[in-house]
């Protein structure tokens, strides 16, 4: 994108020169000039005069005084003599103060050998011609083209060359030369005029008249350069002040320094395109800094908030302009800061905040601003998303044109934002790493000799920037807030230390972690992730071995540990095993250690003290969240199993069949719902007591979860009542299933009593047919099981039967 506009630029640089080249070389072959002494005496002026340059306050550019001598000559002399002075006076020029680059030198001389020679021509013309006009505006017209052909050029180079637009960079670098210009023009009339009358030699008299002059004019500019500057010092030193606030407030990550000086490059930059006055451009400068100030009035949690505001917190959010314009309104600037800052959230449609203004009512500082800064926040990484690439960041910003931002500026930065790019990347200032301070500082360093740490010290950089402290301060609160947040949220103990995970990763860096629980003397992993999470999965660690049970064992944290350590891992597996630092810390609960979370690196001590400080910050709370995550399952256990039998009890029957009809109404399949009691229970336990019957009621449970599918329900009721589930099962199969059931009913009581007392009586019902809730299924096939259990069975019949032809037919006896 860039190299177009640089080879344009050569490319007229290329024929200035050739034309320049040109214009001399013939001029030079048709050598008419007699007067060589004038020629020589003017040439002499015209070296002194070099080092003659005047120059303005607060105006950027020198006018030297050598060029009332060249336009002398067009009017004076031939052209040859008017190229040979021009000569004399760019390279003169060249070398004071300082001497120019060489294609400077070359392009310069040949641009006024090009301007020379078309003013001598114009002005002949405008002699011969328009005589009647006057001298004096005859020789304003020719200083008048002089000065254009003179400086346009020069503008045009730079312009093709930066992709700048060449009329507002002409009008704002040489503007102000123009008057000069003309000075010049009427000095150069002045000495034509007393030539005439007293000779050309007179000409020299008034070189101390001009000396004279300019030493009273450059002591008179110095003493008001000299109190500029001051000014200026004292503003520089006053705006410093107020950047480093502004830095400090801003300093919520690492990019915000950048991004600011990158804005306050865009966006003067545009403002010069754009030829603002010197007051504009001066408060876009420090607006661009200062433009988020008011965010001091914004909570914490809202203004460093990663993901998308809500309605409410954006509505805090929109007082941000209108408090940094409060703000910088008592900074009393020399120029118009604050209603810049104001508005630089409006939009160009009128949709924006605070004030909802409208196209031209928005400040010209403040629509500049508002769209460097949307180009810029776009190519920077957020939490939420990446960075955008500069073109397609730029093609973002065009479709905004007219709706939130104003259509020539962007127009402007459309065709400047590649050089400009190129110049912020320039005022960029990466932080440089400072050098290590051996013995000076310290990070702790733990290593395993016969399973126990021991501590040894090695240094760390002593120089810490101010701003990544106030960064990492800032996003550490930020982030802690929101993890004990998200700890306190689900007593789900896999997804809170998910959710946790995720956010540790951006304080912590790890490649593994692993959340072990601490049960009857034994370490077990709860929670895993990362690199190696297989491996750590099948880790059962004993209380006190390795670095996790030596942390569990001992209550105090290990950082940097050796990972390999960790018993459990077999010879070939610690060859696969990747991870060489460990980070571990205890999770002390209310009633002891409840576990460890140990995070693992894949490079050998990498982890700091900061690191260390952040995991033992989360710790307390961690082991909290988990101590009620287990008395949570624990409590959810005790509430879903029957104790004895170790099947579901009754609550948990009754949402298990609720979810299976859902599930069978969506797929259009059968339900089958089997109600089992035990016949001659009550006999068992009277002849031979409770625990027999006991021993009863457990072996018919583990036998009764054999016959049917994984994904059957199968579960006590209360007492020796039973209830099966049986998804999408046929009539055969169910019939089949009671026999089996019947079977194994007899078996069981014979085995644990030695006698035939046991039976069992089985109803079923179907759904649909029979009924579409879970109280109407369980209440169908509880009266045909009763049904059942009174009939007089002859020995070898079937206790239970489907009939699914009627609804209302219920099992037969």
């Amino acid at each position: 994108m860039e190299k177009r506009p640089i080879q344009a630029g050569r490319l007229f640089v290329t024929a200035v020169i050739l034309v320049g080249n040109f214009v001399l070389g013939t001029g030079l072959s048709t050598w008419r000039e007699t007067d060589f002494a004038r020629l020589l005496t003017y040439a002499l002026i015209c070296i002194v005069a070099s080092r003659i340059k005047i120059s303005l306050p607060s105006v950027r550019g020198i006018l030297p005084a050598g060029f009332a001598i060249v336009f002398l000559a067009i009017v004076e002399l031939s052209l040859t003599g008017a190229l040979l002075l021009g000569v004399v006076s760019v390279v003169s020029q060249s070398f004071f103060p300082r001497r120019s680059k060489n294609y400077q030198i070359v392009f310069s001389v040949a641009n006024t050998c090009t301007c020379i020679s078309v003013v001598y021509w114009i002005h002949n013309l405008l002699i011969h011609k328009f005589a009647f006009v006057g001298t004096p505006i005859l020789f304003t017209i020719s200083a008048a083209i002089f000065f254009v052909l003179n400086t346009f050029p020069v503008a045009a180079a730079i312009g093709l060359t930066e992709s700048r637009p060449i009329l507002p960079l002409w009008k704002l670098n040489y503007g102000w030369s123009a008057p000069l210009y003309l000075v010049a023009a009427c000095l150069a009339g002045l000495i034509h005029y007393t030539s005439i009358a007293l000779g050309w030699q007179s000409a020299l008299l008034l070189l101390p008249l001009i000396w004279l002059s300019y030493k009273s004019y450059s002591g008179y500019v110095g003493r008001m350069e000299d109190g500029k500057n001051h000014a200026e010092q004292v503003n520089s030193l006053h705006l410093r002040t107020i950047e480093a606030l502004a830095l400090a407030i801003e300093a919520k990550d690492q990019s915000v320094h950048a991004h600011l000086r990158r804005v306050q490059v865009y966006a003067v930059e545009l403002a010069k395109d754009l030829n603002l006055d010197y007051e504009q451009v001066e408060a876009l400068r420090t607006a661009a800094i200062l433009h988020d100030i008011g965010k001091l009035g914004v909570p914490e949690h809202i203004s460093s908030k990663s993901g998308k505001l809500t309605p409410e917190e954006f509505e805090k959010m929109k007082i941000h302009p209108i408090v940094g314009a409060e703000i910088l309104d008592r900074v009393q600037f020399p120029y118009p800061v604050a209603p810049i800052v104001l508005a630089h959230h409006e939009k160009w449609d009128g949709t924006g905040y605070p004030y909802g203004l409208k196209g031209e009512q928005i400040p010209i500082g403040a629509r500049i601003l508002s769209i460097v800064d949307c180009l810029d926040a776009l190519m920077t990484e957020k939490d939420y998303r990446p960075a955008v690439a500069l073109e397609d960041a730029m093609a973002m910003i065009s479709k905004e044109s007219g709706k939130s931002f104003d259509p020539k500026i962007v127009t402007l930065l459309h065709s400047r934002y590649t050089s400009l790019e190129a110049l912020a990347k320039e005022n960029d200032s990466a932080p440089s790493e400072s050098p290590r301070n051996e013995g000076e500082v310290a990070k702790l360093r733990f290593q395993f000799e016969y399973e126990t740490p021991r501590v040894f010290l090695a240094e760390e950089p002593a120089n810490i920037d101010f701003l990544s402290s106030i960064s990492a301060a800032r996003q550490e609160a930020q982030n802690l807030f929101e993890l004990s947040q998200e700890l306190g949220t689900s007593l789900s103990l896999s997804e809170t230390l998910s959710l946790m995970a995720s956010r540790l990763k951006k304080m912590v860096p790890f490649d593994a972690l692993a959340l072990f629980t601490l049960h009857e003397g034994h370490l077990t992993p709860e929670y895993v992730e990362g690199t190696n999470a297989k491996l750590l999965e099948q880790l059962h660690i004993p209380e006190g071995s390795g670095i996790s049970g030596w942390v569990a064992a001992n209550s105090k944290p290990v950082i940097n540990g050796n990972p390999v350590l960790e018993p459990g891992l077999a010879p070939a597996q610690s060859l696969a095993f990747s991870l060489r630092s460990a980070l571990a810390v205890p999770l002390l609960g209310v009633s002891g250690t409840a576990g460890v979370i140990t995070l693992y690196r894949e490079q050998a001590e990498s982890f700091s003290r900061d690191h260390l400080r952040i995991l033992q910050a989360i710790a307390g709370k961690l082991a909290f969240t988990v101590e009620n995550a287990r008395k949570y399952k624990q409590a959810e256990t005790s509430a879903s199993i029957d104790y004895l039998t170790g099947l579901p009890n009754a609550r948990a029957i009754f949402q298990r069949v609720d979810a299976e009809l859902a599930r069978s109404s969506r797929n259009r399949e059968t339900l089958t719902v089997m109600v089992c009691d035990l016949d001659g229970f009550k006999k068992v336990n009277d002849l031979f007591g409770h625990l027999t019957g006991n021993s009863i009621l457990q072996m018919f449970s583990a036998n009764l979860r054999e016959l049917f599918r994984q994904y059957d329900l199968v579960g006590r009721l209360g007492g020796d009542e039973f209830v099966v589930a049986l998804p999408g099962m046929t009539n055969e199969d169910a019939n089949q299933r009671v026999r089996e059931i019947e079977a194994m009913a007899k078996a069981v009581g014979k085995q644990v009593t030695g006698t035939e007392h046991l039976s069992i009586s089985v109803g079923i019902s179907i759904y649909p047919q029979d009924g579409e809730t879970v109280e109407g299924l369980l209440s169908v096939a509880d009266r045909r099981m009763y049904q059942n259990k009174r009939a007089n069975k002859p020995d070898g019949q079937v206790a239970a039967t489907v009939a699914p032809q009627s609804p209302n037919r219920e099992v037969a006896g």
